[in-house]
């Protein structure tokens, strides 16, 4: 990593700046490169940002490589998802990973990645575990899975922790992300939906500055 971010309020400067720009972020998952490759091109033209790949075989490796190659190349920010143990911390970084996401949230993975200066954002779904990552330090985390959780969760959640800010993964699509927006959420990620023609239009208007207000 070229920042030094071991320190945990640096950190969440970090991810400010990252999704500053989009409301979206895009994920990948058991794609393969080419399709990866395709997926990660369709989110920076729709000025998509930030896109995630998980890693969870050999070949999600090899497309998280090619598509953190092709980010740099365009500036854009790419990260690694489904870390779930600390040994992939360091297969994820070398790959190109800028920042990594879990599933959920494992104390050993946030701290060896703090120690490495590694931006993490887990996964959380209970108030005892977003207490549990607001102590780590963690000023960003991932809710997951968000459809599930319903738009409510968010809205509750907010009292008694204003200062975390929410990336809604899971079930996320052109229909309802603007609805997890308009909760609070501060960031929302789709997957499928950047396969859907009919989607695109939908998903950019969610983009646009002057529609977001």
């Amino acid at each position: 990593m070229s920042e030094n971010l071991t320190d945990p309020a640096s950190t969440s400067a970090w991810f400010d700046n990252v999704f500053a720009g989009a409301p979206l972020m895009a994920i990948m998952r058991g794609t393969g490169i080419e399709r990866a490759v395709k997926l990660a091109t369709t989110a920076w033209d729709l000025g998509i940002d930030s896109v995630e790949v998980t890693i969870q075989t050999p070949d999600d490796v090899l497309a998280l490589r090619e598509v953190a190659r092709l980010g740099e190349e365009r500036g854009k920010i790419v990260g690694a998802g489904t870390i779930v143990s600390a040994e992939q911390i360091a297969i994820a970084v070398a790959a190109g990973a800028r920042y990594l996401v879990s599933p959920g949230l494992d104390a050993r993975v946030v701290l060896e990645c703090q120690s490495r200066g590694v931006p993490i954002l887990p996964g959380v779904s209970t108030p005892s575990e977003v207490q549990l990552a607001a102590n780590l330090g963690l000023g960003w985390l991932k809710a997951f899975p968000a459809q599930w959780l319903g738009t409510d969760w968010f809205k509750h959640i907010r009292g008694p922790f204003p200062q975390v800010r929410f990336v809604a993964t899971g079930g996320l699509d052109a229909s309802n992300a603007q609805s997890f927006l308009d909760a609070g959420v501060r960031v929302a990620a789709v997957g499928s939906a950047l396969e859907d023609p009919a989607q695109l239009d939908r998903l950019a208007a969610l983009l646009s500055p002057t529609l977001r207000g």
